[in-house]
């Protein structure tokens, strides 16, 4: 066995008796700032530690959700009816979608951007084979026109009124026109107003009567709308509760829309409409007409990754507008790229990377409001967003899995005059690069060695400054001395 002298002799740390060290005052301060030293520098090693590290690169995006790209918005136009509110997408591979409805909702809303009511089921406006009557016969004034001191006293007096608001200047109204006339003819002659009194058609110039347009929030034209006695004012604020009419619009076809709203009410002057509800589910020539003038628009669209563009405009393939009157005036809700990230997601990109998430959202809160001068000069409000994709990984010692992906966008938005309907166009160009944002670590190991050292180097700084300190003052003694003798 070894003994216990042998032992000794391997001691690194041999030991001075203490009779023969003596404590002096200033290695008492030196071993005190000492201390404080190591206690401080500890701290500060322990915070780097326990922070995470992170290191960026910009790398060619290879993304895991392929060649598409998920845009969700939100956006509230306080001018632009939900009946003719659409949502189109194109990019410079030539994809072009319009009225896109199946991932997209619409809902009413008043001018304080609430919505007043249910989901507006406006559905995609049918593509019309006849636009009227191709005929050149002359015809006559069949329907009545109303003005706006008028419209109330016709409204009450019959149980359906069907009015056709107009422009004279409107392509699609010059067309409807012979048909509509002879249509109100011919229901005229089969329910005369005053001895039956079921029905009445009627016209409204919209050019002449534009306040009363406005209140019945026609935006396009023609636009065809069912009046029922009884049911088109509700105690809702004073909303219209009414239908549009989008059928075929040649004399035959809008004859036998008028006799199916006639065929619901019983044959009696003036007897208050019931509408039939079955009949109006199952006829997709009509649906409700808008409650307001505004419309909140939301959902998402899945585009390429390639330069592109959003656009939501007033938009149909049978009806004129007038460009005077579109606003496109919008609130942006929510405008962002990429799948939704959920709280605790979102919590661990703020721990990560306390900068990224800042800019994923710039357009949330924004409003673009166009004043009435711009108005008249026909406004489009574009937005130009470029977006870049960041990745975040995260590694737990060696493992390395993917946490995230965010888009950021940079977004930049201006008011330009154009010749034609103004829209709100959202340009956006996906970059070809991606930031890679690597979580790095430390190891235990790297702590207890930096640990060690700051003790280590900390004790041995101490120990040469309280040796210059003790031969100092032994050397300014003995010089004292010297002089004394």
């Amino acid at each position: 066995m070894i003994s216990t002298s042998k032992l000794k002799s391997v001691d690194f740390y041999r030991k001075i008796p203490r009779d023969l060290t003596e404590a002096s005052l200033a290695g008492a301060g030196l071993s005190i700032i000492a201390a404080l030293s190591m206690m401080f520098l500890f701290g500060m090693e322990l915070s780097s530690y326990l922070s995470v590290n992170t290191s960026t690169s910009v790398i060619v995006d290879k993304s895991s959700d392929g060649e598409f790209l998920r845009i969700d918005f939100n956006i509230s136009f306080p001018a632009l009816s939900c009946e003719f509110a659409s949502v189109d997408v194109s990019d410079i591979l030539g994809t072009n979608r319009l009225n896109i409805t199946k991932t997209v909702r619409k809902f009413s809303i008043d001018p304080n951007l609430k919505a007043t009511g249910s989901e507006f089921h406006s559905g995609p406006i049918p593509r019309l084979n006849n636009h009227g009557d191709d005929i050149e016969e002359e015809y006559g004034d069949g329907s009545i026109l109303l003005t706006a001191s008028s419209f109330e006293k016709f409204s009450h007096q019959h149980a359906i009124l069907v009015v056709n608001f107009y422009a004279p200047w409107c392509y699609w109204s010059n067309r409807l026109k012979p048909s509509w006339e002879k249509a109100a003819r011919t229901m005229r002659e089969r329910y005369d107003p005053e001895m039956d009194g079921r029905i009445l058609i009627a016209r409204v110039d919209c050019t002449v009567e534009g306040d009363l347009c406005r209140r019945h929030h026609i935006q396009g034209y023609p636009s065809i709308r069912v009046f029922r006695k009884g049911s088109d004012i509700r105690d809702n604020h004073g909303h219209h509760d009414h239908e549009s009419y989008y059928g075929e619009r040649d004399t035959q076809s809008l004859v036998s829309a008028m006799e199916a709203l006639v065929a619901s009410i019983p044959r009696q002057p003036h007897m208050l409409a019931v509408e039939d509800k079955s009949n109006q589910s199952a006829n997709p020539a009509k649906r409700p007409a808008p409650l307001t003038s505004g419309c909140r628009v939301e959902g998402f669209v899945r585009v390429k990754k390639v330069p592109g563009n959003l656009v939501v405009s007033a938009h149909s393939g049978a009806h004129s507008f007038d460009p005077s009157q579109i606003n496109v005036s919008h609130v942006i809700s929510r405008f962002t790229f990429g799948k939704h990230l959920s709280e605790r997601m979102q919590t661990e990109v703020k721990r990560l990377t306390p900068y990224v998430g800042g800019s994923h959202d710039r357009l949330a809160g924004q409003s673009y409001v166009t004043s009435r001068e711009d108005i008249d000069a026909n406004v489009t409000i574009e937005h130009y967003l470029q977006v870049v994709k960041t990745e975040i990984i995260s590694r737990s010692s060696s493992k390395e899995f993917k946490l995230l992906e965010e888009y950021e966008y940079t977004a930049h938005s201006s008011l330009v005059h154009s010749l034609y309907i103004p829209v709100a166009k959202f340009h956006f160009e996906p970059s070809p690069m991606q930031v890679l944002v690597t979580e790095v670590p430390k190891s235990f190991s790297h702590f207890i060695t930096n640990v060690c050292a700051i003790i280590g180097g900390v004790f041995t700084v101490a120990g040469i400054l309280d040796a210059v300190l003790h031969n100092t003052i032994r050397l300014v003694k003995k010089v004292e001395l010297g002089k004394h003798m």
